[in-house]
């Protein structure tokens, strides 16, 4: 077994200082979550999240997360190799322009997808007019979703293909493969462990989108209702179910990032 300083089997010790504040961070994001569990009502856990809404929105979560995954692997993939692979006038702005949903509040993007496919939006008159209606409808949840997790999906591959490098890629070319050829053969099997952990990242942060989804979709049981929205709903009218089914989407968040943890499917 080789150690991760070049294979020399020695380990690089850290300073002791780095601990300290390494301790409290973990703290700082351990003890509000050990504060949460505290304080849920387990004798009625169980009917606490299995009540109509909560099934509801729980089946629609996992429902709209999964379609709008795939749809960020669909638009994301060609999107990383085009941002990592090509040149082109202009490349860093588009790159910002790509990324800026990481950065931007959720409720910005719902503005901006709501004045965009709204009905006074720039092209929801138009899709009005075809009889096409997206907002406050559960393809308006899919498409809130997919607006700020593609950007998760794109970096974590765009980050894979600079690391990868092309050397592959230009001995499969000089070889005489086609450029179809040598992205189906070479550059995605490369990239693989980038892409999965990018795809489950863009899935978690789908499930736990609220503030885009609730600007452009609304909260309608059953079509717009995501986890999230009848967290926020039930944290009013029963503390108790709010605290219950935030325990469950944590509980379904570890288990997301412990598939993506750093390091999966590395060599």
């Amino acid at each position: 077994m080789t150690s991760a300083a070049g294979g020399s089997g020695r380990h690089v010790g850290l300073p002791r200082w780095l601990f300290v504040p390494a301790l409290v961070g973990v703290l700082f994001v351990l003890l509000p979550l050990a504060a949460m569990v505290s304080r849920v009502d387990w004798s009625g856990f169980g009917s606490l999240v299995s009540s109509p809404s909560a099934r509801d929105a729980l089946w629609l979560s996992l429902r709209t997360s999964t379609i709008s995954t795939v749809l960020c692997v669909l638009l994301g993939v060609p999107m990383a190799f085009v941002l990592a692979r090509a040149r082109f006038p202009g490349q860093s702005v588009v790159r910002a322009f790509v990324l800026l949903p990481l950065v931007i509040p959720p409720v910005v993007s719902g503005i901006a997808l709501l004045y965009t496919f709204g009905r006074r939006g720039l092209l929801g008159s138009t899709l009005e007019v075809l009889g096409i209606e997206i907002a406050f409808s559960t393809a308006a949840v899919v498409m809130a979703q997919t607006f700020v997790a593609l950007p998760f999906l794109v970096i974590s591959l765009e980050g894979a293909l600079r690391t990868s490098g092309q050397r592959f890629e230009v001995v499969a070319s000089t070889l005489g493969a086609r450029p179809s050829t040598v992205f189906r053969r070479v550059s995605l099997p490369l990239v693989l462990p980038g892409l999965l952990s990018g795809t489950v990242l863009a899935f978690a942060r789908s499930l736990g989108e609220f503030g885009a989804t609730i600007t452009f979709a609304g909260s309608l049981q059953g079509t717009t209702t995501t986890l999230p929205t009848q967290i926020y709903l039930e944290r009013v009218t029963d503390p108790d179910a709010a605290i219950a089914l935030s325990l469950v989407l944590v509980v379904v968040a570890v288990v997301v990032i412990g598939v993506a943890r750093p390091g999966r499917g590395a060599v």
